[in-house]
């Protein structure tokens, strides 16, 4: 790769003084030279290196209002704002029109949290300015701070226009568009940028995140397909590509999208997963399996993976096996509601009634608030003669569903089944006012309350009512 001639000064200059640092002698730079030495360690996070650059540079070039520009970035890099604000009001003594100087001082308001008056500065900082893209962008980020965001996209739109390769001002305008669910105003504004810079791969990708936002999944395929062709390493457009091509059911495209991520950098868990999900709508159960294995061999800890397989052996009416990977799982993660929801599931289907009951009780005390994982669970503690621990389990379900007649018909059962007949007559019409025509639940749960003249009575005159 060439250097320009710019790079390859700026290389001799920073191995020149780190050649001067190992040998103690003191070499001369000029000014410009030290300001990019420093900025460089600057960015590389180097700042004892820097600080030792400044102090030389000053002491070569005592006048030089760059480097002092440079010593006011170091001094506020290091949050001594007062010391920076003070050589600022010096520097502006001298040189009124110096638009770093305002630069630096909205740095100091933005630290300070006074975004209004660094906006302001910026502003008189555009007046002197040569490099208006820089100075938008900055009032951008203000504007960000400020929760503005009408005003921060304003902001990044006029920085694209100074320069239209600036790919921060791109995201963040897009940021802006979306956080104000402007979708079709941000695709119309990427279309117009795209027009003038057509190579942008990170303009095509960010139209094709919108369409994909919106559902318009032809178009997002389309704008992924550029972004692609213009860089044929961009992991982030395959990937999108291939969820794209997933919800339209072309899951042959979208195994091509997913494998080109593998091979475009380590396996991910996520693609591993997705590519058996389409494997699997595709029929091919064998290949399935074997991209649901590798996704929990990646990431063990990655409960997609462990569900997926768990639910494709359910499907496949394989219990034992089902069973023999959500005990995996739970010997992994044994506070997953999900696996444990899958445990009692399995187990239920199984016929194995105390692992069922407890594999709900764990999913319930794991966050599961779920209606079915309740109900699932009462009527496994009914059929398991656990009337008391049925009701006490309702009660405690009624709390996250007030008004739910399935909770109330169930409850009621019980009551009779306990011969408690005021509160069973309570939650009966409180039942019946939810939803009348569910009583068939008690005949289905409760044939033998069903078989009582004295409810068949209330349901009867409940609907004379």
């Amino acid at each position: 790769m060439q250097l320009s001639n710019e790079e390859e000064d700026y290389n001799l200059s920073l191995s020149k003084f780190e050649s001067m640092l190992k040998t103690n002698k003191v070499l001369f730079f000029d000014s410009e030279e030290f300001e990019e030495i420093i900025l460089h360690y600057l960015d590389m996070g180097k700042a004892a290196l820097a600080k030792k650059a400044l102090k030389l540079a000053l002491e070569q070039h005592p006048k030089s209002t760059g480097l002092k520009l440079v010593q006011v970035e170091m001094l506020v890099y290091d949050d001594k704002l007062e010391l920076a604000e003070k050589l600022l009001n010096e520097l502006y003594a001298i040189e009124p029109t110096n638009e770093e100087i305002y630069i630096q001082k909205a740095n100091i308001c933005s630290k300070r949290d006074q975004h209004e008056k660094a906006v302001e500065l910026l502003q008189t900082a555009l007046k002197y300015t040569d490099d208006y893209a820089d100075v938008y962008n900055l009032i951008g980020m203000e504007y960000l701070f400020m929760d503005n965001l009408e005003l921060a996209k304003e902001s990044f739109i006029k920085c694209l226009e100074e320069d239209l390769e600036d790919q921060s001002a791109l995201y963040n305008v897009v940021y802006c568009f979306e956080f104000l669910d402007q979708n079709q105003e941000a695709i119309a504004y990427l279309n117009k940028y795209i027009d003038k810079n057509p190579y942008s791969e990170i303009a095509w990708h960010q139209l094709g995140r919108l369409h994909y936002g919106v559902k318009e999944y032809e178009n997002a395929i389309r704008a992924f397909d550029y972004a692609t062709l213009i860089d044929d390493e961009f992991l982030g457009a395959f990937m999108e590509k291939a969820k794209a091509f997933e919800r339209l059911k072309k899951y042959e495209k979208a195994i091509e999208s997913y494998s080109r991520t593998i091979e475009l950098d380590d396996a991910t868990s996520y693609a591993l997963l997705r590519m058996g999900k389409c494997y699997e709508r595709l029929g091919n159960k064998a290949l399935a399996l074997k991209y649901f294995n590798q996704t929990v061999h990646e990431d063990p800890l990655l409960d997609k993976g462990w569900i997926a397989i768990t639910d494709f052996y359910v499907r496949q009416k394989n219990y034992q096996k089902a069973l023999f990977y959500v005990n995996k799982a739970l010997a992994i993660d044994n506070q997953n509601r999900l696996y444990w929801k899958r445990f009692a599931t399995i187990n239920k289907q199984m016929n194995f009634f105390e692992e069922a009951e407890f594999g709900y009780r764990k999913a319930v005390e794991f966050g599961d608030t779920e209606l079915d994982t309740w109900l699932f669970w009462v009527d496994i503690l009914q059929f398991l003669g656990e009337f008391e621990s049925a009701i006490q389990t309702l009660l405690q379900a009624s709390e996250y569903f007030p008004e739910e007649n399935e909770v109330e018909y169930r409850l009621a059962g019980l009551y009779f089944m306990l011969t408690d007949n005021t509160k069973a007559k309570f939650h009966l019409s409180n039942a019946l006012r939810l939803n009348f025509d569910n009583y068939i639940l008690l005949e289905d749960l409760f044939p033998v309350v069903w078989a009582k003249k004295m409810v068949q009575n209330y349901i009867a005159k409940h609907k004379k009512q």
